[in-house]
């Protein structure tokens, strides 16, 4: 899986706008936490979906992105947590040992 980091908040109005043509899913990921670990080896694991853009946020470097992430799409924070975007919109999220790529797959 090739994932793209979510560094800065510019990224975020390209996620959306991108989100027209691809699903993006976005995985929030605490370095901190063992679940968070659980869960992204659990996804790394399987295969991904064709057709969608993974982007990784590491949440310890960047907090306040992570919560610009949940106003910006109308979620509450977690972690991990993963978003599908779609239209520029959040159509689908899950935390904790309810994510699962098989899930993802079937909200694609």
């Amino acid at each position: 899986m090739n994932w793209i980091s979510i560094t800065n908040l510019a990224q975020l109005d390209v996620i959306s706008e991108r989100s027209y043509k691809t699903p993006i899913l976005i995985f929030k990921h605490s370095t901190r936490c063992h679940i968070s670990t659980m869960v992204l080896n659990r996804l790394e694991r399987e295969e991904a979906p064709q057709g969608v853009d993974f982007y990784f946020l590491d949440l310890i470097a960047n907090r306040s992105l992570s919560n610009t992430i949940a106003e910006k799409f109308s979620v509450a924070h977690e972690s991990p947590q993963v978003l599908l975007i779609k239209n520029g919109e959040c159509c689908y999220d899950e935390s904790h040992n309810a994510i699962t790529m098989q899930e993802i797959k079937g909200q694609v």
